[in-house]
Order: C-alpha cells, then sequence, then structure tokens
C-alpha cells in the first residue's frame, strides 16, 4: 500500500488514510530516534541521580559531582523532601518510565505499529511527567533554591518527547484537534519545545541573575 508523507514530525510517513488497516498507528524513523535519545537521557539522568543518592545515604558528608557552587548543588536537592515525594527517591520512577520510552522508541524503529489507546496512554503519561517535573523546578527555584543538572537534562528531555508526542498523536486523529491546530503543529511542532524550555531557562536567569552576573 502506498505511504505519504506526514507534515510536522520530520521524517513521519503513515500509509494514505494515516492509519494501518487494524486500527494501529506507526511513526518514521525521526520521531523513534527522538523518544529513543530522550528516553535515554532521562535514563541517564536518573541512574546517575540514584548512584548518587545512595552515596548519600552512606556518607551524608558525600558532595555529588554535579554540585558546583551556590546555585548548581545536586547535593540539596538529594537532601530536601521533594526529592522523595512517593516514599522512595524519584530518579527510580524515571528509571522505569524513561526506560519504557526507550523501549517504545525501539519498536517503532524496527516497523512496529500501536494501538491508538498505546499512543493515547503514552501522551498521558508524558502529560503527567511535564507536570511533576514543573512543580519539581518550582520547588528547586523557589523552595530548595538549588539547582540539580542531572534533573534539568530529564525536564528538557521530558518536554522534548511531550511536545512531539503530542503533535504525533493529533496529526493521526488520536487526539482531537481543529485544523489549524493540526497545521500549526504540522509546521511549527520545534517551536513548543523550544519556547518550552526558553521559559524555563529565562526563569533560572532571572531567579539568580545577581549570582550569574556577579
Amino acid at each position: 500500500m502506498a505511504t505519504v508523507d506526514v507534515q510536522g514530525v520530520p521524517g513521519q510517513r503513515r500509509l494514505a488514510r494515516g492509519d494501518g488497516t487494524d486500527g494501529t498507528i506507526g511513526a518514521g524513523r525521526a520521531l523513534a530516534w527522538l523518544l529513543m535519545i530522550t528516553g535515554a537521557a532521562g535514563v541517564l539522568s536518573g541512574w546517575v541521580i540514584t548512584i548518587d543518592k545512595f552515596k548519600l545515604l552512606e556518607d551524608p558528608g558525600f558532595q555529588p559531582g554535579c554540585s558546583l557552587n551556590p546555585v548548581v548543588s545536586c547535593g540539596n536537592i538529594m537532601k530536601s523532601e521533594q526529592a522523595g515525594v512517593f516514599g522512595f527517591p524519584n530518579p527510580m520512577l524515571g528509571l522505569v518510565t524513561y526506560a519504557v520510552v526507550v523501549a517504545l522508541g525501539a519498536g517503532l524503529l524496527a516497523g512496529a505499529r500501536y494501538r491508538g489507546w498505546l499512543w493515547l496512554g503514552l501522551n498521558a503519561g508524558m502529560l503527567f511527567g511535564v507536570g511533576f517535573c514543573t512543580w519539581l523546578m518550582y520547588q528547586s527555584l523557589y523552595e530548595i533554591n538549588s539547582l540539580c543538572l542531572w534533573c534539568c537534562l530529564a525536564w528538557v528531555a521530558t518536554i522534548v518527547m511531550f511536545w512531539y508526542v503530542t503533535a504525533h498523536n493529533v496529526h493521526h486523529g488520536v487526539i482531537p484537534a481543529p485544523a489549524g491546530l493540526r497545521t500549526f503543529l504540522g509546521e511549527f511542532t520545534f517551536a513548543l519545545p523550544v519556547l518550552h524550555i526558553g521559559i524555563i531557562g529565562m526563569l533560572i536567569l532571572t531567579r539568580w541573575w545577581e549570582f550569574w552576573t556577579s
């Protein structure tokens, strides 16, 4: 069956109808690689933070390698109550969820096609991830008053994967949307994560402006 390009995420291709005859939806190599790379970045950040957290539990005087100055201090983040919201270290949750993203991306790269409910579930999980990261950002900037570079990497990875999966789902009708929104997401998908991350960068810059400029 002939395939046609899908506007939006570069390299995505679909069947002429947009979906498989069995109700499954695939994705192109670009989105597959994006999920694998961002998922791997999340796994890496979660792994490093988890290892450092265990070292900190063994030795309260341990200083993580990313504790560089009074602002960029992973140790302050790890010692905070917010670092274990669910009763265990937050990055342990990331190790599982980001690994799932890597696995799904690898499946897409191998030619797998998923049901709409899975795409919607993936999007919902990423929406939760963005919301949780946003809460952690607020806590980091205005309550704990410190930054963790590995946490920042996880934030960026989550934001990027969320917006691109959202755009994919809108294009394929998994998420109903007006034609104008579909067109916008098709042509300017990249602008959404850039704007989102840019806003966070500005908040970080202004929060510690005196420190950065001193």
